[in-house]
């Protein structure tokens, strides 16, 4: 299977430049729900962070260090999120796996299959052999994603993500491809 595999009427491909638009209005009209999570969601978001974020991926995939892909409807092209693997460190084949939904399309699945698809391009295409998911405590919606994927929750790392210019601590989940493979 290839992370570009329909499923469950999701696809997730790399950003083009041609997604700025979708990106924009999608985020944006999530705002208020994502900005209680990601430190770029703010009520000063604009079309050029949109565009400067979508170069930005492209850079970082054509380096193979990044890869951050948009979540889309099978059936209209509709933009329902994103997912990427980021934080990569090649001695270890890991990185860190992070997501997010819009919330029209909150309460389908959407990212429990994007992380998944991601997932398996990760461990398929890029040969890692783990993946890190790092969660506020609050973060209730991203906790039970992590739980759906079947990663394994490690504990707590104090000061393990930074919030508003603050550390927090993060619950910390790993996915390996035995974990991945077995559901």
């Amino acid at each position: 299977m290839s992370a570009f595999d329909t499923r469950n009427g999701i696809l997730i491909r790399p950003w083009t430049a041609g997604d700025v638009d979708a990106l924009f209005d999608t985020a944006s009209a999530s705002l208020p729900t994502l900005s209680q999570w990601l430190p770029w969601a703010t009520p000063a978001y604009a079309r050029t962070d949109a565009e400067t974020w979508i170069a930005h991926c492209m850079r970082r995939r054509d380096a193979d260090e990044e890869y951050h892909f948009g979540a889309f409807d099978t059936a209209t092209g509709e933009l329902l999120g994103s997912v990427g693997l980021n934080h990569r460190i090649r001695a270890a084949r890991s990185a860190h796996l992070g997501y997010w939904v819009a919330d029209h399309a909150r309460g389908r699945g959407v990212a429990v299959e994007a992380a998944r698809q991601a997932a398996r391009f990760g461990f398929d295409t890029l040969g890692l052999q783990r993946l890190v998911i790092q969660v506020q405590p609050e973060n209730r919606a991203s906790l039970r994603v992590a739980i759906k994927l079947g990663a394994v929750c490690e504990g707590i790392a104090r000061n393990g993500i930074i919030v508003d210019g603050e550390p927090r601590e993060a619950i910390v989940h790993s996915l390996i491809p035995a974990d991945f493979d077995a559901r």
